[in-house]
């Protein structure tokens, strides 16, 4: 038998009791105080090692630490709860689109691209996208040998979906400043700054906040993130699952990364379609508490007058991924040594009357 020290002590002083003549009865409900303290505070001994071991967990690439499969859950953030069926209402019904969507080859997508004159070259110089939206990758995008053609090839299909969903919170933007700027304000109005509390996460209608949060997300930043995740639109979590940014999930559907336990960890987010992991993204982003500071620095460049610059607010983003700094550096090489602000004041031709008045 293995003697602990604990073993030890118990004898010793079990023993200190029989020299002082103590009778079994006070032997044993001293003996059973000690056992009861014991079983008491070793739960709470191990939820502190525990709740240590969190501390170095990096959750910042959940949406908000929820799935889009567990819709209606409520969870906290900061000192407010909040309903992730409300943060992300919009994206589930995005992701609800039909689910047997075709997936174009490539060489369908790159003459499409030529039929309607879409190419990278014309939007440096004129600053013009054609509204191209695209469900899905290409399976053979991976087996495009020549780097710079893979590359500018995934940038041709996700530059649309970015500048779409920065369409759309342009065009969201400029109805709330118009409600701000108003003293009355319409049913119609109310309901929907209410709506926009909810999906931005603001529950203390703080319009303040609010306004710092429903903001967009450069253009090569994105681009930047979405290469990297993926590279360059190769991984299995992108070819399979529209998986453009590597958002985790626990609980909800996703793919699991090869080397990891089944019953246990992170899965990758899975979407049906390619627009719904940009505007996950997005909303990752604008709520969630990993980047507070990043919101701040853009509303500090917003207050200046000055354009959201990409490797100013990149600094910010070591907390997306667990390499810190390191991913940052990488960040940040893509988005010179690939040209990305080129793209920063794009604009997307108009499919609609309404989107023709943001450029």
């Amino acid at each position: 038998m293995i003697r602990t020290k604990k073993n030890i002590f118990n004898l010793k002083f079990l023993k200190t009791l029989d020299q002082k003549g103590l009778g079994s009865f006070p032997r044993i409900f001293l003996s059973s105080l000690l056992v009861l303290f014991f079983f008491f505070s070793m739960p709470k001994i191990i939820n502190h090692v525990n709740n240590k071991n969190e501390e170095f967990q990096n959750n910042s690439k959940a949406v908000l630490a929820y799935t889009l499969n567990n819709k209606g859950k409520n969870f906290e953030e900061g000192n407010e709860v909040l309903n992730e069926n409300d943060l992300l209402r919009d994206i589930f019904s995005l992701n609800d689109l039909e689910t047997d969507t075709v997936r174009l080859n490539a060489s369908t997508i790159k003459q499409l691209f030529e039929d309607t004159k879409y190419s990278l070259k014309d939007v440096r110089e004129k600053k013009l996208v054609k509204p191209v939206a695209l469900t899905l990758l290409p399976a053979e995008i991976k087996m495009i040998e020549n780097t710079n053609q893979r590359k500018d090839f995934f940038i041709q299909i996700v530059l649309p979906l970015i500048l779409q969903e920065n369409n759309n919170i342009k065009l969201d933007r400029k109805r709330l400043f118009s409600i701000i700027n108003k003293s009355n304000n319409t049913d119609l109005e109310k309901k929907w700054l209410k709506k926009k509390y909810k999906q931005y996460g603001v529950s203390s209608s703080d319009l303040s906040t609010l306004k710092i949060r429903m903001d967009e997300i450069p253009v090569s930043l994105a681009i930047a993130q979405a290469a990297k995740e993926t590279g360059w639109g190769t991984s299995r979590f992108a070819q399979e699952g529209n998986a453009l940014f590597g958002q985790w999930t626990w609980s909800g559907e996703g793919l699991k990364p090869k080397d990891a336990d089944q019953d246990k960890g992170h899965k990758v987010m899975k979407f049906n379609v390619l627009q719904a992991s940009v505007r996950a993204y997005q909303r990752n982003l604008n709520t969630h508490s990993s980047y507070k500071n990043l919101r701040r620095a853009r509303a500090e460049l917003r207050d200046r007058g000055q354009p959201l610059d990409s490797l100013i607010l990149v600094k910010f983003l070591n907390e997306y991924a667990e390499t810190g700094t390191k991913y940052v550096e990488v960040l940040t090489k893509i988005i010179k040594q690939n040209d990305l602000k080129d793209f920063d004041d794009a604009k997307l031709l108009p499919s609609s009357i309404e989107l023709e008045s943001l450029i």
